[in-house]
């Protein structure tokens, strides 16, 4: 599969007429290499995704220039779901970097099961990792959570093979009570407050 994206240098004053074109402005930077504006094509870089992942290796060539990089930052068009900007981050294939990776929960867990609320306050963990083991996504085990319990980066830090670099405090995942129950004592406190009083 063809993991590179072709760029040529741009100047700012071409960003609208770039992207009326099927082009996105971008900025690479990073090993070896000076800031430098490039456009990309939009249609290539998609495509070049799909194949390699958010978080992928891609040869990025830049007016014949060819260097490996990865998809640091990007910005979105939501109405239009499309991409109109793109960082990427030059690389050295034998050192390690910090990357953002999804994290995705698996098995049923016990407190769900029960009616419990499982929720994701962070679905993303920071690693330090070389670029040729960056992993898609990073998956932990829910399966035996009950109600009130709270998985956190200490939970899994040593299940995994990467290093983490958030806090060992930093929340993944929380099963809270029933919704219903809640909502239940909520509305009869609501409705105590309001009872009307008698005259003595």
């Amino acid at each position: 599969m063809s993991t590179v994206v072709k760029a040529r240098a741009r100047e700012q004053k071409e960003n609208t007429k770039l992207r009326n074109s099927g082009y996105i402005p971008a900025v690479v930077y990073g090993f070896q290499m000076e800031s430098q504006a490039i456009t990309v094509e939009e249609k290539n870089l998609a495509k070049t995704l799909r194949e390699v992942g958010r978080n992928g290796v891609m040869k990025l060539e830049v007016d014949g220039k060819t260097v490996n990089v990865v998809l640091s930052d990007y910005q979105m068009n939501i109405l239009k779901g499309q991409m109109i900007h793109a960082d990427f981050l030059a690389i050295n294939m034998q050192e390690e970097l910090e990357v953002n990776v999804v994290v995705h929960v698996v098995g049923n867990s016990v407190g769900a099961s029960e009616g419990g609320v499982l929720q994701q306050p962070n679905r993303e963990v920071t690693i330090t990792v070389k670029p040729s083991e960056i992993p898609e996504a990073i998956e932990v085990d829910v399966s035996e959570m009950a109600i009130g319990d709270t998985l956190t980066v200490a939970d899994v830090r040593g299940k995994i093979d990467y290093t983490i670099t958030n806090d060992d405090d930093y929340t993944l995942v929380t099963v809270s009570a029933p919704r219903t129950e809640v909502e239940s004592e909520d509305t009869e406190t609501e409705a105590d407050s309001e009872e009307p009083k008698t005259e003595e």
